[in-house]
């Protein structure tokens, strides 16, 4: 921790799985953009950033003949996948997903994103929906705490060309922008960020995004069939004990809606079961994709 900029008490390391991309999107269109985008955080506390290498180095350990510097988890078979999972739901840490199936945005084009300062106006919006859990998460959590709202560093991997620039502007324009939103947004606590903590890193430099990785690669797995094989929600059910909850209790509390946010909606989403399964696992009603359960 540097004295040029504020101090902190929480971290959070966002990574992604599948793009951004809207002009064709799979199954509609083929070849397209992945159906799903996912991005996922994995939140510690400030004190245990030294033990972020130590745990990466745990997982690895348990991979027989793995000559690669990183964690991808694409690139792991399904046994190697199970146990860095398995390891990744002891780490004294919390894990948010927001996935949005992107069918029915499939030549969208936001009237508002000329007016956003950043080209990735969808991954910007995704960000936004994934920091207001992330944001109550650390004020809820720092108030018992501390009693007093802490701040957050956020460190945010490089993919897709992301850039600092970017998403710093984004985040001072959603600010002078909060209470006239081009969509119903929800509370991003304020409080608890400042620009100075809001960092651009490649995957390669933070192990921290390399659990990321993990837990976004999981969900996309968990519900994606078009680009890695067939639905498998083994792996992000195994993430389960450190997922959020809303409130936050070792017993009790919601997934849905909050650890693990869905857009649009089950029925909206028109899932198949088999992709349907990890929503419904982390606490989405069935009734949520059943279309004989609603009246449009």
């Amino acid at each position: 921790m540097t004295s040029e900029q504020p101090d902190y008490h929480y971290v959070a390391y966002i990574d992604e799985a599948g793009d951004d991309g809207l002009k064709a999107v799979k199954p509609l269109s083929a070849p397209g953009s992945s159906e799903w985008l996912i991005l996922s955080a994995v939140v510690i506390k400030a004190e245990n950033q030294s033990r972020v290498s130590e745990w990466t180095e745990s997982i690895k350990s348990e991979f027989r003949n793995h000559q690669k510097p990183d964690i991808h988890f694409t690139g792991l078979n399904p046994a190697k996948k199970r146990r860095a999972c398995e390891i990744m739901a002891t780490l004294d840490a919390r894990y948010f997903v927001v996935a949005s199936n992107k069918k029915n945005m499939e030549g969208y084009s936001n009237p508002f994103a000329g007016k956003i300062p950043s080209s990735n106006w969808f991954y910007c919006w995704m960000t936004r929906l994934l920091l207001e859990r992330v944001t109550k998460f650390v004020h809820d959590t720092s108030l018992r705490q501390y009693g007093e709202p802490k701040k957050l560093r956020i460190e945010y991997s490089a993919r897709g060309g992301l850039r600092y620039s970017q998403m710093s502007a984004y985040y001072e324009w959603m600010k002078l922008k909060k209470h006239n939103p081009f969509l119903p947004w929800g509370k991003i606590y304020w409080e608890v960020m400042h620009s100075d903590l809001l960092k651009v890193y490649p995957h390669l430099e933070r192990e921290g995004l390399q659990l990321a990785d993990v837990v976004a690669s999981a969900f996309f797995k968990a519900c994606d069939k078009h680009d890695t094989g067939a639905c498998d929600p083994t792996f992000a059910k195994l993430l389960k004990p450190r997922m959020g909850r809303e409130p936050d209790k070792t017993r009790g509390g919601q997934f849905s809606g909050f650890g693990v946010k869905l857009m649009p909606s089950l029925r909206k989403a028109k899932l198949d079961s088999d992709q349907a399964e990890i929503f419904k696992f982390y606490g989405y009603p069935n009734q949520w994709w059943c279309p004989e359960a609603f009246n449009d």
